[in-house]
């Protein structure tokens, strides 16, 4: 099959290579493959380097799929291809997550390679079933492309959902950075952009492949005016003036750049109050409006503010007149009888002078960094690992039923997120058992602390992925972030205002309105999508068939 199907076309050498080549040579081709493709990803955004990597991704798999001793062994050799592309995918994209290990560097050094290499490895896997899945419905020519889609679409949408899910650097970035090209996420996810991403970079390799020109040259060109009529579509779709704001709502962002290192103790609280308080304090720009409403980041304290009378007094007091506070903040919560205190990563909403009106827990915690898994805890805490936020027995869950919308007077209903939650497609409005949303929110709100990670890739990538939540739900995102990057971005994902990485300053901005009704992904999730996966499984199966 390589021989006869690598036969022509201007790429015919390299794609016969490496439809041959075996053991680790193919595997190490595939990691290469796999680590190109990540440049595609923010911040850089290069998506012809996901072009070539998953050209190289086809021809490897063709390869493997030609395994002549039986399908069990084609299936395995498929799915080790798809896990090598996969880890160097992940660690090239995701080597950032080190830094976080520095932070603490003589407590966490030492497990600095489980999170660099580790994760990756084992997200890895999820890339070989994709791959694997593929081999099932595998073809020569323009079916392995759908199959590959499918594939790998698939594989991503599980990689989201799975054991906590981890949806981070999905395929459908490389084009959902693009203004143009996210709109479609409006109706069809992340995971849509997914499938999209594939069929449209992975259709260059039947350059090399075809036997008539049709067939070498016309996946290539349907995947450049599919690429042109989303851009089109797009470019249509954004208004070409600034979005409606919100009538008398001003925000003001506070991004104190506070490192995350021995200044953020719980001794130097007074510090950090004071710091906050000055920050609300500034002075509007000349001629602007006094702030509404202020908002501080994630974890905006190292200490529980909800039992410091001193210091919610001072922050209530210490807030620009008439104006309400938003504020990320530990909190802890009465145990019942015989149970631990439990601890929460929260949102509050604080009003003068120093009263809590509401409060939000996060639902999705990281594993590791604010709580080690239930069956993991036990022995982990016997070999002397914790999770990195400093909290005895680390962060407990709010209820995933519970309240996702804060009610903050002078705003409209604001659909709370904390810190990576903002990454997951379909998880940011409440919804009842069958799905149907339970409220309808006038804005994402996010506070985040990113100080962890530094200045790499990680606060960009962080910032793009919760910037296409806007677009998805048709609503406008607010986010502030410690160390940054703070924004206000439309329902377009269109960046009105922000504040740079580790700059102290603040961030006056409108609010901008939701887009008129609610968008189609909002309303019907991954419904189109799994259509979508559908109709190229479809393909590939009448490819084969023709086969």
């Amino acid at each position: 099959m390589p021989a006869r199907d690598h036969a022509g076309g201007p790429f015919a050498a390299p794609s016969r290579w490496l439809a041959l080549s075996r053991g680790w040579r193919r595997l190490a081709a595939a990691f290469l493959a796999g680590a190109l493709g990540a440049l595609a990803m923010p911040p850089f955004g290069v998506l012809p380097a996901l072009v070539v990597s998953l050209a190289l991704a086809v021809w490897l798999t063709d390869g493997a799929a030609a395994t002549r001793t039986g399908l069990v062994r084609a299936l395995g050799a498929c799915f080790l291809v798809g896990w090598a592309w996969g880890f160097g995918y992940l660690t090239a994209g995701l080597w950032w997550l080190g830094s976080a290990f520095l932070v603490e560097a003589d407590e966490f050094a030492w497990a600095l390679p489980l999170g660099v290499v580790g994760l990756p490895a084992v997200l890895a896997l999820f890339y070989g079933a994709g791959f694997a899945a593929a081999r099932l419905v595998w073809s020569r020519g323009a079916g392995r492309i759908a199959a590959l889609a499918f594939g790998l679409a698939g594989a991503e949408w599980l990689r989201g959902h799975l054991i906590t899910g981890f949806p981070w650097n999905t395929l459908g970035m490389a084009l959902g950075q693009n203004l143009w090209l996210m709109q479609a996420a409006a109706f069809i996810g992340l995971y849509g952009l997914t499938l999209f991403a594939v069929l449209i970079c992975a259709a260059p390799a039947t350059l090399a492949t075809g036997t008539h020109p049709r067939g070498r040259y016309g996946p290539s060109a349907a995947a450049a005016i599919t690429l042109a009529a989303l851009a089109l579509w797009g470019a249509e779709r954004v208004p070409p003036g600034p979005s409606a704001t919100v009538a008398g709502v001003r925000l003001r962002l506070v991004q104190p750049n506070l490192p995350q290192d021995a200044k953020f103790r719980p001794e130097n609280r007074e510090d950090i109050v004071d710091r906050y308080v000055e920050l609300s304090q500034r002075p509007p720009e000349v001629g602007g409006a006094p702030p509404t409403h202020v908002i501080w980041p994630e974890s905006a304290f190292p200490f529980l503010i909800q039992r410091d009378p001193a210091s919610l007094a001072k922050v209530g007091g210490g807030l620009p007149p008439g104006a309400r506070l938003v504020t990320g903040a530990a909190r802890a919560e009465e145990p019942l009888p015989g149970e631990r205190l439990r601890f929460f990563n929260a949102i509050m909403t604080i009003e003068a002078p120093g009263r809590i009106t509401d409060t939000y827990d996060k639902v999705h915690l990281v594993p590791f960094g604010e709580y080690l898994p239930g069956p993991l805890d036990a022995a982990l805490r016997a070999l002397g690992l914790r999770q990195f936020v400093s909290i005895p027995g680390g962060f407990s869950a709010g209820s995933a039923a519970g309240q996702r919308i804060l009610t903050i007077p002078g705003l409209p209903p604001a659909a709370a997120t904390i810190c990576y939650e903002a990454i997951f497609p379909g998880a940011i409005v409440p919804a009842d058992p069958a799905g149907v949303a339970t409220a309808e929110p006038g804005l994402i709100l996010n506070v985040t602390n990113d100080a962890w990670f530094g200045d790499t890739p990680g606060p960009r990538q962080h910032l793009a992925q919760a910037r296409l939540r806007a677009v998805e739900e048709g609503l406008p995102l607010v986010r502030d972030a410690n160390t940054g990057i703070s924004a206000v971005i439309d329902a377009y994902g269109r960046t009105t205002a922000s504040l740079p990485l580790d700059r102290e300053d603040i961030l006056d901005a409108d609010l901008p309105a939701p887009v008129p009704g609610r968008t189609l992904y909002a309303r019907l999730g991954d419904a189109p999508f799994a259509l979508m996966l559908a109709g190229a499984l479809l393909c590939a199966l009448a490819a084969r068939r023709r086969a």
